[in-house]
């Protein structure tokens, strides 16, 4: 049994149609049969398919809250990677706001560097070996493979257009990847890299202020996203506040207080959550320093990383001081045992 999907263009015009088999997606049919649907991480995780749904039923498959909000729901809209027509559709891609637009490429790498940030995150610089150029916005990410081992999801943390690529990769109890890169991983190894996707990137059209909030090795597109607007000129104040459990936990330290203090306007926080001695440091929940220190977030550009549990409660309270939706863009580090219990996020184990 097939259903018939009518695909209008994100303006309203008439796109094609096409026929979804019984228990497929309507973006599975759509990139088979060559449509560029909009999308990202397939896993209803990033809210790159996000359409309106004009007519017709569909049954969603488990997502993210953070692609997909119960108000949005309410309006009709739905993730196209997680619909399975239960009648005839029509459904319609929400316009983008600065939609990043990359052509997707499969790179084969060489491990050029493995540092040690702290001790369970390593930093991991790549050389492309072949299938480049490899154009990325700030805040996205790619899947690496290494080995035989199933491809994982990780933030380019290097600036597009720097000369190697950089990511932080940290270790995830239980995780098979991340144990292997913290373990095995050698100077001269060969990775697989595929991407880009995600649409947590940088705006580079907003002139308002812009609030930056890492957990872990969320900082990776954070420090992306940092590097790429100071770079472009970006004049606006700059806030980035960093949560780490204890002084063991940050990182990069020097590297951020090196480029504020060749760019005045961007001013760093660091916030430890369960400090192992007396520091000088704010302690307590990053959520809690955000709302300490804004009353109001109109007119602010803000971009979340890290610990699902920290993006979903710092989301909720900037939301609160003003901050408008479509200007909190959050990418919530899944692991792949989060991934597979509840179907969202992207796995990182």
């Amino acid at each position: 049994m097939k259903h018939r999907v009518s695909l209008n263009k994100p303006g309203g015009e008439r796109w094609t149609g096409i026929d979804v088999p019984a228990g497929r997606t309507i973006l599975e049919t759509a990139l088979s049969e060559g449509i560029d649907y909009p999308h990202g991480c397939r896993s209803g995780n990033c809210g790159g398919c996000k359409s309106h749904l004009i007519l017709g039923e569909v049954e969603m498959s488990p997502y993210s809250p953070f692609a997909l909000t119960e108000e949005e729901r309410g309006r009709d809209l739905i993730l196209a990677c997680r619909s399975v027509p239960w009648s005839d559709c029509t459904v319609q891609p929400v316009e983008a706001d600065e939609e990043a637009v990359h052509a997707s490429r499969r790179l084969d790498c060489r491990v050029a560097g493995i540092d040690r940030a702290t001790h369970d995150i390593r930093i991991l610089s790549l050389e492309i070996e072949s299938g480049g150029p490899f154009d990325f916005t700030a805040g996205q990410y790619a899947a690496l493979a290494f080995e035989d081992l199933p491809p994982r999801d990780f933030s380019m943390a290097s600036a597009p257009g720097a000369a190697r690529l950089e990511f932080h990769i940290r270790l995830v109890a239980g995780g098979q990847v991340t144990r292997y890169v913290l373990g095995s991983l050698r100077i001269g190894d060969r990775v697989s890299v595929n991407g880009p996707m995600g649409t947590a990137h940088y705006r580079k059209g907003h002139r308002g202020p812009i609030l930056l909030v890492a957990g872990g090795s969320g900082l990776a597109p954070i420090k992306s996203i940092a590097e790429s607007a100071l770079a472009g000129g970006a004049g606006q104040d700059m806030f980035l506040y960093y949560g780490a459990r204890a002084e063991r936990d940050v990182y990069l330290e020097d590297h951020f207080a090196a480029l504020a203090t060749r760019h005045p306007n961007l001013h760093i926080v660091t916030v430890l959550s369960e400090p192992d001695a007396p520091t000088p440091r704010r302690t307590g929940w990053l959520v809690d320093a955000l709302t300490a220190d804004f009353d109001d977030l109109d007119g602010f550009k803000a971009y979340l990383a890290g610990p699902p549990a920290m993006v979903e409660s710092c989301t909720e309270s900037l939301l609160s001081l003003g901050l408008a939706r479509r200007d909190c863009h959050a990418d919530p580090f899944y692991t792949e045992a989060e991934k597979e219990s509840d179907g969202s996020g992207r796995g990182t184990a």
